[in-house]
């Protein structure tokens, strides 16, 4: 029988050929995705609210007067994501997980207890990564609500939050997430890390395109993107960001259903 890692290799071999097949397609467009959706920034959140402030495991942090910053990963969880979270939690940084259901919830179940239970934030990237403006209404529905349950059987929190795969979304989808209670999150910044094993690049390119009020796209999937996670919040600190969670970032406003957030 192959090993767990010989499998994880196929499946990330896989994950990245229709990756890289999506990037040909938005190559005309610029590194901060391929959605040309209506977007609501965080700053944009924040001043429709007039809640207080969101408490966050990593103490409390108010992104109206802090230069904030969020660190998020899609695909996992996977044979990295322990390493991971190890990194994260000597670092004291928070970041936000898009976790794929097939393959990954559910082989790594104790990993998405962990993520969890250390005080992340918990969210969607559907079950098989299928790109959902090619689905029908029920099969939307169900790669968003499979994960949802699985999630919320292994935390006890039904995630709010989701990343539809590539990025693509249109109103169909918005009104389904609208129906689920969910929320969609784009991103600022991508690595292309599915791209290259090169760590010192993948530390570059987010630190070229860094910003306040940036979410920043990585995959715990790929051989070279946790090596690359301490250089690039040594320096993101050192520039005087703090790492946020993606619901820290819009307090003390709160993603909305059926909105899409970048």
């Amino acid at each position: 029988m192959p090993s767990l890692t010989h499998q994880m290799h196929k499946t990330g071999n896989r994950f990245q050929a229709a990756l890289m097949s999506a990037a040909a397609a938005c190559l005309a467009l610029s590194l901060t995705g391929c959605a040309k959706v209506d977007t609501t920034a965080p700053s944009a959140a924040r001043a429709e609210a007039a809640t207080a402030t969101a408490q966050a495991r990593f103490g409390t942090v108010d992104c109206r007067h802090t230069k904030c910053i969020a660190l998020t990963f899609d695909a996992g969880p996977s044979e990295h994501s322990a390493k991971l979270l190890d990194i994260l939690k000597e670092k004291q940084v928070p970041a936000t997980f898009f976790l794929l259901g097939k393959r990954h919830i559910e082989k790594y179940p104790e990993l998405v207890k962990r993520m969890a239970d250390e005080g992340h934030e918990v969210a969607s990237h559907t079950w098989d990564h299928k790109i959902l403006t090619r689905l029908k209404p029920d099969e939307i529905r169900e790669e968003l609500e499979r994960p949802n349950r699985e999630i919320e059987r292994l935390t006890g929190k039904r995630p709010t939050l989701m990343r539809p795969p590539q990025g693509r979304t249109d109103t169909a989808v918005h009104d389904i997430c609208e129906e689920l209670g969910m929320s969609e999150v784009l991103w600022t910044v991508t690595a292309k890390d599915y791209t290259t094993t090169d760590s010192a690049l993948i530390q570059e390119r987010v630190l070229a395109q860094a910003s306040r009020d940036g979410i920043i796209l990585l995959h715990d999937l790929y051989d070279g993107t946790v090596p690359a996670v301490p250089g690039i919040i040594d320096a993101l600190k050192a520039r005087g960001y703090v790492f946020v969670t993606v619901p820290q970032l819009l307090a003390p406003g709160k993603a909305e259903p059926g909105k899409v957030y970048r």
